[in-house]
């Protein structure tokens, strides 16, 4: 039986990695941060599995986490752990690298002192690649990130190439683009969006949906899907780094528009830039504003992943459109309220 460590996995794609390592009769062990409150509601349904083990843990802490990697001797680690909402980074820079930058270079160092041959993941980003001019972007784009979080992520990114060139170590950045699902974080555009849209049908709030940048482009996959391409890298005789996206862009205002479309709203968009309002049509009332302060002190306009690579050599594609992963996360959002009533 193959061994996984993973932090971050009480994340959204800590969970839907620990089911996938479970249906493959992995024993998988996840690092939680100890608090006083318990942040384990994505994976309570995994707790009773006799494959899956959790232990306290912090990236920030390296004899911490090299007791653990001594103690459970992995097969494989996934670093996923993170600060990783962008705006949040411009507030807590420092934090944000000790973290997301330095994280990784505490896993790698345990790695190259240990005998056993560990393969390692780490959660690269699209956010590496800032405002490029390109029109998507593959492993061979050259990168300006343009946030706290894009710029730790970077280091990261070519600390774990220097280890795996300097100490043959199996070491592969996952670069993924944004990817959602009904697990995502309720501070993250998307699961904003579809919450408040959900509680408007249901009747369940009044208020008006405050949002930032609309124009902004983004490649959405689904992140259950994206967990396998993170798998399917270790699994590979030579280790690399790999673009994972769907290769289509879609506008927050799009998104937006579908969410409610979906939900029997019609939303019409009248205005420009911060006085740009959307309203439902069918009875004039205002459903979105946009605020000045959801901008982010650098703006990224345009992230589009070419997942040619992945393709070829993981063999995996993502399967999902943007109006189905919309579809699913608002159909899990209704479903939680089915439940409560």
């Amino acid at each position: 039986m193959k061994i996984a460590l993973l932090s971050g996995v009480t994340g959204q794609d800590g969970s839907y990695l620990s089911e996938f390592l479970l249906s493959k009769k992995y024993s998988v062990h996840g690092i939680i941060r100890k608090s006083s409150s318990f942040n384990t509601e994505r994976i309570d349904h995994l707790i009773d599995n006799n494959n899956f083990h959790l232990h306290y843990g912090d990236l920030v802490d390296s004899s911490n986490l090299e007791d653990l990697v001594n103690r459970i001797q992995p097969d494989e680690i996934y670093n996923l752990g993170a600060q990783s909402h962008v705006k949040v980074s411009f507030e807590i820079p420092e934090y944000t690298a000790q973290v997301d930058a330095l994280g990784t270079l505490r896993f790698l160092n345990i790695i190259r002192k240990q005998r056993k041959k560990i393969k390692f993941y780490q959660a690269s980003t699209s956010e590496m690649f800032g405002n490029s001019s390109l029109r998507s972007q593959d492993e061979k784009t050259s990168f300006h990130p343009r946030s706290p979080y894009g710029i730790a992520k970077l280091y990261s990114y070519w600390v774990l190439n220097n280890y795996r060139e300097a100490y043959n170590i199996f070491a592969c950045n996952g670069i993924l683009f944004n990817h959602e699902s009904p697990r995502r974080g309720e501070t993250f555009v998307t699961k904003k969006i579809i919450s408040h849209a959900v509680k408007l049908k249901l009747g369940l709030t009044k208020k008006k949906l405050i949002l930032g940048n609309l124009n902004s482009i983004r490649d959405w996959g689904y992140a259950k899907e994206y967990v396998t391409a993170m798998w399917k890298m270790l699994q590979q005789k030579k280790p690399m780094d790999y673009v994972i996206a769907t290769g289509k862009g879609t506008t927050i205002r799009e998104f937006v528009t579908k969410t409610y479309k979906y939900l029997g709203f019609n939303i019409i968009w009248k205005g420009k830039e911060l006085k740009e309002i959307a309203y439902d049509s069918n009875n004039a009332n205002i459903l979105i504003k946009i605020d000045k302060k959801y901008f982010r002190p650098t703006e990224v306009d345009k992230l589009i992943g070419n997942p040619k690579m992945a393709k070829k050599l993981l063999k995996w594609k993502s399967k999902t459109s943007i109006d189905d992963l919309i579809k699913i996360m608002i159909n899990e959002e209704l479903k939680k309220y089915k439940i409560s009533e």
